[in-house]
C-alpha cells in the first residue's frame, strides 16, 4: 500500500476496487484539510464493506466549505485527527485498486501530501478517475460531474457531497460505465 512511487492511472474496468472520496475544508491541497473520508469495498462488482469517518482538521471549516458539503466545526470538533482516519483508510483499503470521481487532480493530492507527511511514503494503489472515464465513454454529455453522471444514469444524487453517499453514487456510475466502455 506504502511505497516510494504513486500508482498508475489505468481506464480499463476492475471488478475488485475500493471506491473512495474526500470533503475538504477548500479546494487547494496545498492549505486546506481533509475533513472526512469515506470509501466503498467492492468484490466481483458487489459492494462488500463500507468505511466512512469525519476528520478534524484541527482548524475552523470555512463557510464556503460548509455550504458545499454540510460539515460544521460542531460536528468535527470530537471526530478523530487526520493521522488515526487515515491509518484505518489504509489498512481498509489495503493494495486494492481505488476509483473516485476527479480523483486524478484532487483527491490523491491530498492523499499523497498527507500520507508522506505522516509516513513519509505514499500510496503505491493504482487508481481509476471517473471523469475520465465519463469523458471517454459519453463524450456527448454536456457536463460529466458526479451528479451529471447519476442524473443520466437515473442514479439518486440525495446527500450528494457527503463522502459516504458521493461514494455510493461513484459506485453505481463506475458499474454503469463499464457496461459502454
Amino acid at each position: 500500500m506504502l511505497g516510494n512511487q504513486k500508482g498508475i492511472r489505468r481506464k480499463e474496468y476492475v471488478p475488485d476496487y475500493v471506491v473512495f472520496d474526500l470533503e475538504t475544508t477548500g479546494i487547494s491541497d496545498r492549505r486546506d484539510q481533509i475533513i472526512e473520508i469515506s470509501a466503498i469495498k467492492v468484490v466481483s462488482g458487489s459492494v462488500v464493506e463500507e468505511f466512512s469517518s469525519l476528520v478534524n482538521p484541527l482548524q475552523p471549516i470555512p463557510y464556503y466549505a460548509t455550504r458545499v458539503n454540510g460539515i460544521t466545526d460542531a460536528m468535527v470538533a470530537n471526530a478523530p485527527i487526520l493521522d488515526t482516519v487515515l491509518a484505518d483508510f489504509f489498512r481498509f483499503v489495503g493494495d486494492m485498486v481505488l476509483v473516485g470521481h476527479n480523483i486524478h487532480t484532487f483527491d490523491m493530492k491530498f492523499i499523497y501530501r498527507d500520507a508522506m507527511r505522516l509516513y513519509g511514503k505514499i500510496p503505491d494503489n493504482d487508481y481509476i478517475d471517473t471523469l475520465y472515464m465519463s469523458r471517454s465513454c459519453l463524450p456527448n454529455l454536456a457536463h460529466h460531474r458526479l451528479v451529471d453522471l447519476a442524473d443520466y444514469y437515473g442514479i439518486s444524487t440525495v446527500g450528494a457531497h457527503r463522502a459516504l453517499n458521493d461514494c455510493r453514487m461513484n459506485q453505481q456510475v463506475y458499474e454503469m460505465l463499464a457496461t459502454i466502455q
